[in-house]
């Protein structure tokens, strides 16, 4: 299994993704999308933060911190910092 590195959220920007998904079937991309929505309404209402992980080229990352925005292909968190969609591996509360 792959370490995961913590990164912080002003670290994001100077990595690089792919351009391929990350994740194999359409039920894992359908609940990925489910938990992205429901950690922007955690973090806006209740500032909860959410730990993401992600792939970047750099091998996999986590990261966690409040998400603002969720769209069709990024998750915008607080600092307006962005991960693509398709580099999400697993959202947790």
């Amino acid at each position: 299994m792959e370490t995961i590195s913590s990164i912080p959220k002003e670290e994001i920007p100077g990595l690089r993704f792919s351009l391929k998904e990350v994740l194999k079937t359409k039920e894992e991309i359908i609940r990925r999308k489910l938990d992205l929505e429901r950690a922007m309404v955690l973090g806006n209402l209740e500032h909860i933060k959410t730990r993401i992980v992600f792939e970047a080229w750099e091998g996999l990352m986590a990261v966690e911190t409040t998400v603002w925005a969720t769209t069709d292909n990024y998750v915008n968190l607080k600092g307006g910092v962005c991960i693509p969609l398709r580099s999400i591996c697993k959202v947790s509360f």
